[in-house]
């Protein structure tokens, strides 16, 4: 069921968000005059053709894995209306398009998550000698506010554990139809062991019982703005936390689309068990943001690596040779697809989802 509910995780939850991003680059090609040469469904090879219009292939191909936009003259400024030959502002916009997409995608992804309310969180285990149980919590305790927010993810509940080790804490549960009030005091970087448990020392799970937390539009909102907020400010902090110790290497451990799609399925069977969309909406807006953050990197052969080449001719005032750039992308291009195909033989051998 695991492999099945992947499979359909990777259709509904992951295809589309790649679809969007590549059409966050047609439409900002389309709005600034670059001319696409082909918008395809899928990875070639090309299985069929479905049309043709305003210049624009419109393909299908075997590899079902998202889409790709093909604008002419992507590399080469000598072909007219093409992307290479357009300003750098154009190319900056058209670059950085994709990722846009995919950010406001997740913000009304968020938006309509909190609209729908989530399923509450609950304690599914507390360890022993830990500070949840110091504190009085225990198994089947459902979380409602962690620090003044209210506690819809488990990212809202981890995230003061871990900033605020060797510090009071409250937290506002339910029990037993009762709300009450407990403050704990989570360890501190070094005084628990990250590969086995974290700061509080409690494991979470989605409780039954649908939405005790929904939003109005205009609070939902101000949420969804703020989960992408707090993303972001992860995905900068991720490096040093991880240096630093505050979490492990395997729960910063890269994945593919494989380990995504394991992902995504979970979330799709945690919503359909629960009969709640919060949690495959709020995964899939997720995965927006990063595959929005994560394209932004200046890496060669991402749209990162290509817009710092753009900031790096307005910098110097002179266009890097094409030639030359074209060759870091393909070296670039060579170097992620070794590392795609290692990461998905770690999925695949060490499933993300167990």
């Amino acid at each position: 069921m695991t492999v099945l509910w992947s499979i359909i995780g990777f259709f509904i939850v992951l295809t589309p968000i790649i679809i969007i991003h590549e059409l966050g680059h047609f439409w900002a090609a389309r709005l600034s005059g670059v001319q696409i040469e082909e918008f395809g469904l899928g990875i070639p090879p090309r299985a069929l053709t479905l049309g043709k219009r305003n210049g624009t292939l419109y393909t299908l191909n075997w590899i079902p894995i998202g889409g790709f936009v093909r604008p002419a003259g992507e590399d080469d400024p000598s072909i007219p209306g093409g992307l290479a030959a357009a300003s750098k502002r154009v190319r900056f916009f058209v670059l950085s398009a994709g990722s846009l997409a995919n950010l406001i995608t997740a913000l009304f992804i968020f938006w309509v998550a909190y609209l729908v309310g989530p399923p509450a969180i609950a304690i599914a285990e507390v360890r022993p000698n830990t500070p949840a149980m110091a504190a009085g919590l225990q198994p089947g305790d459902i979380i409602l506010e962690v620090a003044g927010r209210k506690a819809d993810t488990s990212n809202v509940v981890a995230q003061p554990m871990y900033l605020y080790g060797g510090q009071p804490v409250e937290m506002v549960i339910e029990r037993d139809g009762q709300q009450m009030t407990i403050t704990v005091v989570p360890r501190k970087q070094g005084e628990y062991d990250p590969e086995i448990e974290g700061p509080l020392g409690v494991s979470l799970q989605w409780a039954s019982g649908g939405k005790r937390l929904s939003r109005g539009p205009g609070e939902a909102f101000q949420d969804a703005a703020g989960s992408i907020s707090s993303y972001a400010r992860l995905f900068v902090q991720l490096p040093a936390m991880l240096i630093s110790g505050q979490i492990s290497p395997s729960e910063a451990r890269p994945v593919s689309f494989v380990g995504i799609s394991q992902i995504a399925g979970d979330a799709l069977e945690v919503s359909v068990n629960n009969d709640n969309l919060f949690p495959v909406l709020n995964m899939m807006a997720f995965i927006s943001v990063a595959l929005g953050l994560t394209n932004l990197l200046p890496i060669p052969a991402l749209d990162g690596g290509r817009i710092l080449f753009v900031i790096i001719e307005a910098l110097r005032g002179e266009r890097i040779e094409p030639e030359n750039e074209s060759k870091v992308h393909i070296v670039g291009m060579i170097l992620l697809l070794a590392l795609m195909f290692l990461m998905v033989i770690q999925d695949i051998v060490n499933p993300i989802i167990q």
